[in-house]
């Protein structure tokens, strides 16, 4: 070997070796993004076994030191809101600059495609919209899938322009602008959303652990036999996995999205979560609460803050409307299994039955959506007490005669026939009749009813019912008309009082 081959040689090794020795982090830091305040902000990466790192910003300098495995991690302590683009350095054998990174609040947006709708194609947007908001910052993860988890994943921040937001959830942004407004802080948001997707494929093996309707998912997942435990080859087939594969796609099977869209986010400090999925698992039932309890436990228990909260979406109105009083057609057990959902930890729902609409599987009033998002996290998070945040949810009801009587929770100022129009307020209808209740005896047959309201209360009767035992409201794929709200215009979610 020539002295001058031998030397182009040693620079190339050195080059590796100091490329390798480079600290480095994964790409949800970068320049423009917005970290947590008020916790501790969790920072970290991969360098040389043993290698020192010293994390900087406002002021702070925490130190880390490599693992065995190369990976490190320093928290920085809990910090105030700040607006004012700062330089944030990562010092190692080599130094990591990240420009302008604010502080303030950061949501996960999640779920599929009427999260992933963009702003776009929303002509509210197009129309009222067009300046720059640079206390408004977004990441949107690039799709991917995988069968074990990641470490990183495709993704880098934008601060909110009329060009940049284009691509990004409209739901989010409306979220995010609401926020904004009213507290007046850094609002950040990273979007890990996929079209079309299962709630399966974004919950994680941990989270299957702790729904025992779903063992049959987490033995699949472990290539174990549900009874003796046999361990399966890859070649071998587990009992149970033919279902499980028929989901169109590989990157739908279980936990392969969280695998490569959340799990490489985590722990990264965030505030909570907001969730619009649904429409790919609409012929659930209760299962479906079951899995959001595996996604939501498996999530709080990997990212390690508590019970952070989880606020989602309640399917929409859909297709067109069957005047069949019993109902249960498409999505209403779902929506009955999403209502039961709010029994989870630090959990919220929007109801969306009068913004949908009969032709399209994706709602182009997205504005109240992230609206109806927004009161929830004000009014759980971040004090604003006086906000209703919630419309009716059925609490408890009791037989009266030939009557039976509906309790709420969340009225609000009080119950009303409500009109809700495209984009407009709802309208209280002071004459107007309530619609899509259904009630039935003994005999399990529904017959339309009607439905007055009463204080704070709504009695519910039928001349072909004389002795009634069950009421159903709004309990159809798509219940048009159904017209119960608060007075603060929020609309009473569907349920039912029987099991049957």
């Amino acid at each position: 070997m020539t002295r001058s081959r031998l030397l182009v040689w040693l620079c190339l090794l050195f080059s590796m070796q100091a490329l390798l020795a480079s600290v480095r982090l994964p790409m949800i830091f970068g320049d423009n993004m917005v970290l947590q305040r008020g916790k501790p902000v969790p920072i970290w990466g991969w360098a040389d076994t043993g290698e020192k790192v010293t994390v900087s910003f406002l002021g702070q300098q925490i130190q880390a030191t490599a693992d065995d495995s190369g990976y490190w991690r320093a928290d920085l302590a809990p910090m105030e809101a700040m607006s004012t683009g700062t330089d944030f350095v990562v010092n190692a054998s080599n130094t990591i600059t990240f420009r302008n990174v604010v502080v303030g609040e950061v949501w996960l947006c999640s779920g599929q495609s009427n999260m992933e709708w963009p702003v776009r194609l929303v002509e509210e947007d197009r129309r009222q919209y067009d300046h720059d908001q640079p206390d408004i910052r977004f990441a949107k993860i690039h799709i991917s899938h995988s069968g074990t988890p990641q470490t990183d994943l495709v993704t880098d921040w934008k601060v909110c322009t009329p060009d940049t937001v284009r691509d990004f959830s409209a739901v989010g942004i409306y979220f995010a602008r609401r926020l904004h407004r009213e507290l007046d802080v850094p609002i950040g948001l990273i979007g890990s959303y996929w079209g079309g997707t299962r709630i399966e494929a974004w919950i994680s093996p941990l989270g299957f652990s702790k729904a025992p309707s779903l063992n049959s998912v987490l033995h699949f997942l472990n290539r174990l036999h549900p009874v003796t435990g046999h361990v399966y080859s890859k070649d071998e087939e587990v009992p149970g996995e033919d279902e499980l594969l028929k989901m169109q796609g590989a990157h739908q099977r279980p936990s392969r999205i969280y695998n490569a869209m959340i799990a490489p986010l985590i722990p990264y400090a965030i505030e909570g979560v907001i969730w619009y999925q649904g429409e790919a698992n609409g012929s659930d039932d209760d299962i479906y609460c079951d899995k959001m309890k595996a996604l939501l436990s498996g999530w709080h228990e990997s990212w390690a803050q508590g019970d952070f909260p989880f606020y989602y979406v309640q399917l929409a109105n859909y297709k067109a409307p069957t005047e069949d009083p019993a109902g249960g057609d498409g999505w209403a057990k779902i929506r009955e299994a999403q209502r039961k959902g709010l029994s989870l930890p630090n959990t919220g729902m929007v109801v969306t039955i009068d913004i949908g609409e009969e032709k399209t599987i994706h709602p182009h009033n997205k504005f109240d959506v992230g609206e109806r998002l927004a009161l929830w996290a004000l009014a759980k998070d971040y004090s604003h007490a006086d906000l209703v945040y919630s419309g009716p949810l059925y609490k408890s009801y009791s037989i009266e005669g030939e009557t039976i009587r509906i309790q709420f929770d969340h009225i609000g100022s009080g119950l009303m026939v409500g009109m809700k129009s495209g984009l407009s307020s709802t309208t209280p209808e002071p004459h107007g009749n309530l619609k899509r209740f259904a009630i039935a005896g003994e005999d399990k047959q529904w017959h339309w009813a009607d439905a007055t309201i009463d204080g704070d209360t709504v009695v519910v009767s039928s001349s072909e019912v004389p002795y009634p035992v069950a009421v159903r409201y709004a309990y159809s794929m798509n219940p048009e008309e159904a017209n119960l709200y608060n007075r603060e215009g929020l609309p009473a979610s569907p349920f039912r009082t029987d099991d049957w």
